[in-house]
């Protein structure tokens, strides 16, 4: 139902009518900053950056022909904004930021979900930090396709239309991404 309106919100777009586009915005403008800010830290950048992402859909909507859906074409435009910005300014997330959201989605996996004592909470945050690392590590297709499917729930379709890549491209760099979590994760456990 979400798609048919937002079908709907930029056939009016497309028709001159901008506040339909504003809707879009409002409807999207959460998820998209929120996207951008796993690969920009710095909030008024990453507010910045999703003005910008807004921007160019608003530019490019004329020649949106509705061949994937709405939030899955400006989640592209989001990512390849973002990744532009890093690579116009030679940035990199920095290692040392950690981001306790990144342990909650893997931790079913690890089994350290003792949060009420200080070792318990200790061993949260270290997690995080591994994982952030970890993630920081990978090469960046492979940390796009994991933090659209963990972070963003998004399908594997879903995702391989936003990365532009066959469905088994995706499931690869997923399973090849949660390895090297997980041998991270493996080693802070045992060792």
């Amino acid at each position: 139902m979400g798609e048919l309106v937002d079908e709907e919100l930029v056939r009016r777009v497309q028709g001159g009518e901008k506040k339909a586009f504003d809707l879009l915005v409002l409807k999207y403008q959460n998820r998209i900053i929120q996207l951008i800010n796993r690969y920009i830290r710095d909030p008024h950048e990453a507010q910045d950056i999703a003005q910008e992402t807004f921007i160019k859909a608003y530019r490019a909507l004329p020649s949106f022909r509705g061949d994937s859906a709405f939030y899955t074409w400006i989640y592209r435009i989001a990512i390849n904004t973002a990744k532009n910005y890093l690579a116009a300014r030679s940035r990199r997330p920095s290692d040392d930021e950690i981001e306790l959201e990144v342990a909650e989605q893997f931790e079913g996996e690890s089994g350290l979900k003792d949060h009420e004592t200080p070792e318990g909470v200790l061993m949260s945050e270290e997690l995080a930090y591994v994982i952030q690392l970890a993630l920081d590590e990978l090469p960046a297709e492979l940390r796009t396709a994991i933090t659209l499917r963990e972070m963003d729930g998004l399908s594997y379709d879903e995702i391989a239309e936003v990365m532009e890549c066959p469905v088994g491209t995706v499931r690869s760099r997923i399973f090849r991404a949660r390895e090297a979590i997980d041998k991270k994760i493996r080693s802070l456990t045992l060792g």
